[in-house]
C-alpha cells in the first residue's frame, strides 16, 4: 500500500506534459482508473455542496465566531502551524481559543497542539464529529457572547485593556482542516497553499492533488502561501495570479516554518543548537505531506550529505520500517566513515516517540519549528493581525446592530 501511495503521489505532482517522460509504465496505465475515479469523486462533491445550498443538509452555527484553517490540496500546506499561530495570537490578545481537530492518523497534530500550547488557556478538542466535540467544550467551559459588549472578547477587538474574567471560557473556535468539513458553519476562511507544489497537476483526487477545483479559492478570506521562503520570485507571482483570477480581492500573505532548535529523541528536555548537524551526515526520516519542504531546511544547515526517507502522510511507524531505517543508516556509516544522526520533524515524533528508541546507537534528533510571516509589499505579520481583528469586530458589531 505505501509503495502504491507512492506512485499515485508522483502521479499527481506530475504534470500532464511530462507524463511520458517522468512515469513508469506501471503509472502511466493507472491513470486511466485514477481519471474515472476523480470524476466521480468530483461529481460526489457537486451534489454534496448542491445539498448544503439547497438547505437539505444543515450547518450547524457555534455561538462563537469560528476560523476556519484548510487548503485545496492534500497535506503539506501548513494548516496546523497556521493554527497555532492564531491560536497564540489569541490567547496573548485574552481569548481562549477552542481548536477543533479531528485526529487523524494517530492524532499527530492534536498531540503537538496540545504540547505546544500546554499552560495557557487553550482548548483541544479531538474527534471527526467536531460538531459534538464543540458543544461539549462549549458545555464544559463556558464561552463569552459576542452580544455582551462587557465581556473580554469586545474588549479586545476594540484595543481594550485585557480583562481575566472570562479567561477561561472559549471566545473563538479554530477549525484545523475546516475548508472541506461543512457540517460547520464558519465565519472566516483562511485557505493555505504550498508554494513549492501549489495545485500540482490541476487534477482532482485521486488523480491529482485538489481536494476542490481552484474556484472554490473564491470562499477564502484571505490565502497564505506557505514555504515561500524555499520558493522562487516568479513562482509566487504565478500563485498570486491564481488566486487573483478567481477574486482580486483576496488578501495574500507569505508564510514559513523558520527553525529554532533541535530536542534529543528520547530526552526532549535536552535543548540542542540548529548547528548539531553541521558538517554531519544526516538522514532525514518523514511521515508529513510534503517532506521536500523538511529536506530543504535541512540542507541550509550546513550537513556534509542529507539522505531521506519518505513515508506517507500519518503513516503509523513499524518494525519492518524500522529494519529499513537502521539499514540506511549502517549503509552511510559505511560509505562515510562516521555515524550519521536521525533527523525527524516534531509532528512525526509526537505520533511515535518511543520509535526512534530503536535507531541506537544513531543518535535522533528533533526539528522544532515555528511559523513566521515573512513581509511583502506591505502585507506583513502585524497587517495580518490587523486584518483578523477587523474582520471579528465586523462579526461582533453584526450580532449587536
Amino acid at each position: 500500500m505505501e509503495k502504491l501511495r507512492r506512485l499515485v503521489i508522483q502521479i499527481a505532482s506530475t504534470p500532464p506534459s511530462q507524463r511520458f517522460s517522468a512515469l513508469s509504465p506501471l503509472q502511466l496505465s493507472l491513470i486511466p482508473l485514477l481519471s474515472i475515479a476523480s470524476s466521480i469523486y468530483n461529481l460526489a462533491l457537486l451534489i454534496r455542496h448542491r445539498l448544503y445550498y439547497l438547505g437539505i443538509f444543515h450547518k450547524r452555527r457555534l455561538p462563537v465566531p469560528v476560523l476556519s484553517v484548510g487548503n485545496l490540496t492534500w497535506g503539506g500546506n501548513g494548516k496546523t502551524p497556521m493554527v497555532e499561530f492564531v491560536a497564540r495570537w489569541l490567547i496573548d490578545s485574552g481569548i481562549s481559543p477552542l481548536i477543533l481537530t479531528r485526529g487523524y492518523g494517530g492524532g499527530d497534530e492534536a498531540k503537538m497542539l496540545q504540547r505546544h500550547l500546554h499552560g495557557t488557556s487553550a482548548k483541544v478538542g479531538v474527534g471527526a464529529n467536531r460538531a459534538a466535540t464543540a458543544a461539549s467544550f462549549l458545555e464544559r467551559h463556558g464561552y463569552l457572547n459576542f452580544s455582551d459588549s462587557t465581556c473580554s472578547t469586545k474588549a479586545f477587538l476594540s484595543k481594550k485593556a485585557r480583562t481575566d474574567s472570562f479567561s477561561d471560557k472559549i471566545g473563538v473556535a479554530i477549525l484545523d482542516d475546516g475548508m472541506q468539513h461543512l457540517q460547520l458553519w464558519r465565519d472566516l476562511e483562511i485557505i493555505m497553499v504550498n508554494g513549492m507544489m501549489p495545485w500540482g497537476n490541476l487534477e482532482l483526487i485521486p488523480l491529482g492533488p485538489l481536494r476542490e477545483p481552484l474556484a472554490a479559492l473564491g470562499r477564502a478570506d484571505v490565502v497564505v502561501i506557505h514555504h515561500a521562503d524555499l520558493v522562487a520570485e516568479q513562482n509566487i507571482e504565478a500563485i498570486e495570479s491564481t488566486v487573483w483570477k478567481v477574486s482580486d480581492s483576496i488578501p495574500i500573505f507569505l508564510t514559513q516554518m523558520a527553525p529554532s532548535y533541535f530536542l534529543k529523541a528520547g530526552n526532549t528536555s535536552c535543548v540542542l543548537s540548529l548547528r548539531a548537524i553541521y558538517d554531519m551526515i544526516v538522514l532525514c526520516v518523514s511521515a508529513i505531506g510534503f517532506p521536500e519542504s523538511f529536506v530543504q531546511t535541512i540542507l541550509k544547515m550546513g550537513p556534509k550529505h542529507v539522505d531521506r526517507l519518505d513515508f506517507s502522510d500519518h503513516h503509523l511507524f513499524q518494525a519492518k520500517d524500522i529494519t529499513i531505517i537502521r539499514r540506511r543508516l549502517k549503509e552511510l556509516e559505511s560509505a562515510y566513515g562516521m555515524q550519521p544522526i536521525v533527523v525527524v520533524t516534531e509532528k512525526d515524533y509526537d505520533r511515535a516517540p518511543d520509535v526512534l528508541n530503536h535507531v541506537n546507537p544513531y543518535q535522533a534528533l528533533v526539528l522544532c519549528s515555528s511559523m513566521q510571516i515573512l513581509p511583502r509589499e506591505g502585507r506583513t505579520e502585524d497587517n495580518f493581525k490587523k486584518f483578523l481583528r477587523e474582520r471579528l469586530k465586523s462579526l461582533s458589531d453584526s450580532k449587536i446592530t
